[in-house]
């Protein structure tokens, strides 16, 4: 059985963590730094609203993982931006949850605790987790069932890099990249030398339990330091049938870290520890016979180093260099006894030098190179014990002249893999890309990308052999596999103006020899269970994806009661084998709106997003009814001199529709949350 808790306790506790900042935040609280590449603890206390009327415009924000510092509307690639209100409200357990409510972007879900991002249709290796622009490092791309060791409620904010992010950040972005940025090493001085934010939240109805967070920044014009932890306790979870098993989540996360700054730049360093306990429930065991359900307990330490040395060479020329040294381990518990246990310990580091002329070019190179050792050890053992060295070089280059703008890049890898007892495999991924953007006046801009991207086979699809219980099937690897190539063509419409900012793009992605899991026909015994598993092979196919998705906020009046501004989105990706066939566990379309509503520190909206049925199905697939979510959101923020304040409460679900998603493995068997409502405290000081 699991250990009890005391909810009471650990609301009490909560509060109190929340409230007892308050009185030492007012007392020496002063303004949030004002640097454009520093992201705010909080933008809401500006002192002029008046310049900040429509907040959930972003295109001004800073991208931190584009290796030139670029705001959102200067890139010519597909990103998108979660930071300030939106960012707030969107916040959920997982980076996937997290990130679902931008186009073209879903979760993967395997129970509450699991949630990998997914993009384009693309997930596991293809679409990078970043921390600060270095790889988690985490081992939730080797199952399905293994979470990111990220944490939302720490982030400043979270790009998103749609399509191929190769040129950046190697092979395993050949569909995407995601990157939380949480200021853990500072690198701008703090104004007046302390700022900060706390938060703690409830979940009632079919959700429950809470998270809070605390976060302090303090220094001086020469240092600074940092301070941050999370704890979040969820029990299983309703759904419109009933509970939902052995869906609980504890999570602990914390972090310290400091700089020393100047005007030539800063260099500091940072420690952290991420402690997780959730269940799995596709095996949620039987409690009422004393069996508990399939559970996982993960940690994983990171240090960290990075610094960055301004002007060396002139006006907005310098060098950054970023490192990470990983460890990470997991023990899968069957019942009470430990199954198997995953272990990684990994390096990585980056050095990046910027430059620009007078001429209207800007560019930059870059080095990159990460080293990791992967084992498991147990039932579940399924891939051998693997080393892995890989080494990336790689350059951008920009133009621009009158309204256009030119974005050259390349970048080549060196990937070695080494299993225990078999022989080494060694890969050449190449990137090229080529971007461009016109802006036609002050209010269209057109960009269009062309990128060919390569990705080598990481440690499951190469070396797997044997039963994969997470996702009820018997891998087998093939050390023969060849390199993934994605040839992908983008084109983006943009307009801006003072009622509407929208933005369209259609792409088209030719993958030669896209590595997937194929049904074999055959079983294998499991005689723990007596039952059979289905072989599946690790292969490879050409695939084609393609795909449509656009995002508008139209401003729809600003009044002396309040400024009105409705959302639309949508989505949709079609993805197929050349040879005939559907790919598996492709996000079925969707469409969504949003009316919002502020006033005077009052903000309120209501939402709907219908996700279509999903009868695109590859072999032995089960297709996924659609479903429409209703959410909502209020709150009120409201200034003390230098400490602002702000309580919310969410709503989700509110039809308590019976909602599964067709990219869990789960789906046939895991429901989304019924009827929910959260409610909380935030401060910022």
């Amino acid at each position: 059985m699991r250990e009890s808790r005391s909810p009471l306790k650990r609301a009490a506790l909560s509060v109190a963590l929340s409230l007892a900042l308050a009185p030492f935040a007012a007392a020496q609280a002063q303004q949030a730094p004002t640097d454009p590449s520093a992201p705010a603890s909080d933008t809401r206390h500006a002192q002029d609203k008046a310049t900040d009327s429509h907040i959930k415009d972003l295109s001004g924000v800073v991208v931190t993982a584009s290796v030139l510092q670029d705001t959102a509307e200067t890139l010519s690639k597909p990103v998108e931006v979660l930071t300030g209100e939106r960012l707030d409200e969107s916040r959920a357990a997982t980076l996937g949850e997290t990130v679902a409510t931008l186009p073209g972007v879903q979760s993967s879900n395997f129970g509450p605790g699991v949630g990998r991002p997914i993009i384009r249709g693309m997930d596991g290796p293809r679409v990078a987790v970043l921390d600060g622009g270095l790889s988690s490092q985490d081992v939730s791309t080797v199952s399905q069932d293994h979470a990111p060791t990220i944490e939302p409620f720490l982030a400043d904010q979270i790009e998103v890099l749609k399509g191929p992010s190769t040129l950046l950040y190697g092979s395993g972005a050949i569909g995407g990249a995601v990157n939380m940025v949480d200021g853990r090493i500072p690198e701008y001085a703090i104004d007046n030398g302390f700022s900060g934010r706390a938060e703690t939240r409830f979940y009632a109805g079919d959700q429950g339990g809470n998270t809070t967070m605390a976060r302090v920044d303090g220094g001086s014009d020469g240092f600074a330091l940092h301070a941050d932890a999370v704890y979040r306790h969820a029990p299983d979870y309703g759904t419109p049938d009933g509970r939902q098993l052995n869906s609980y989540i504890d999570t602990r996360s914390g972090a310290i870290g400091g700089s020393l700054l100047g005007d030539w730049g800063f260099v500091g360093l940072s420690a952290a520890r991420f402690e997780d306990e959730y269940g799995n429930p596709g095996e949620p065991g039987d409690l009422s016979i004393g069996e508990r359900g399939v559970h996982l307990k993960l940690r994983q330490d990171r240090y960290e180093a990075k610094g960055a040395l301004r002007d060396l060479w002139g006006d907005g020329n310098g060098l950054r260099f970023s490192f990470a040294h990983t460890g990470y381990d997991h023990t899968e518990f069957e019942g009470d006894a430990p199954g198997t246990i995953f272990s990684k310990n990994a390096n990585e580091g980056r050095i990046e030098a910027s430059f620009g002329s007078a001429q209207g070019w800007q560019g930059a190179l870059g080095l990159q190179g990460s080293a990791s050792t992967f084992a498991a050890v147990g039932e579940e053992s399924f891939v051998p014990a693997t080393s892995t060295r890989a080494y990336g070089l790689f350059g951008v280059a920009r133009h621009t002249w009158d309204g256009f703008q030119l974005d050259l890049g390349a970048r080549v890898d060196k990937v070695k893999s080494s299993p225990v007892g078999a022989d080494s495999r060694n890969f050449t991924p190449v990137s090229l890309s080529l971007a461009g953007g016109w802006k036609l006046n002050e209010q269209w801009r057109i960009t269009a990308n062309l990128d060919h991207a390569e990705r080598a086979p990481v440690e499951e699809e190469l070396f797997s052999d044997g039963p994969h219980i997470a996702t009820l099937a018997y891998e087998v690897g093939d050390a023969n596999l060849g390199k993934e190539a994605a040839n992908q063509f983008e084109v983006g419409l943009q307009y801006q103006a003072d009622w509407v900012d929208a933005k369209v793009s259609a792409y088209y992605n030719r993958f030669n020899d896209f590595i997937y899991l194929a049904e074999t026909g055959n079983s294998w015994y499991w005689d723990e269970e007596d039952e059979f598993l289905p072989i599946r092979q690790w292969s490879q196919g050409d695939a084609r994806f393609r795909g449509l998705e656009g995002e508008a906020m139209f401003h729809l009046a600003q009044t002396d009661r309040g400024d009105w501004d409705l959302r639309v989105f949508g989505d949709t990706v079609r993805a197929t084998f050349k040879d005939g066939g559907n790919v598996p566990r492709i996000a079925p379309s969707r469409f969504g709106a949003q009316l919002r509503w502020e006033h005077a520190g009052w903000r309120a909206s209501l939402g709907a997003t219908r996700t279509n049925r999903q009868d695109k199905v590859a072999q032995d697939e089960t297709p996924t009814a659609g479903f429409t979510l209703v959410d909502a959101h209020a709150s009120r923020h409201f200034d003390a001199g230098n400490l602002s304040w702000e309580v919310f409460a969410d709503a989700s679900n509110l039809t308590n529709q019976a909602a599964r998603l067709h990219t869990s493995f789960l789906k046939d068997a895991v429901m989304l949350p019924g009827r929910s409502v959260g409610f909380g405290v935030r401060v910022f000081f």
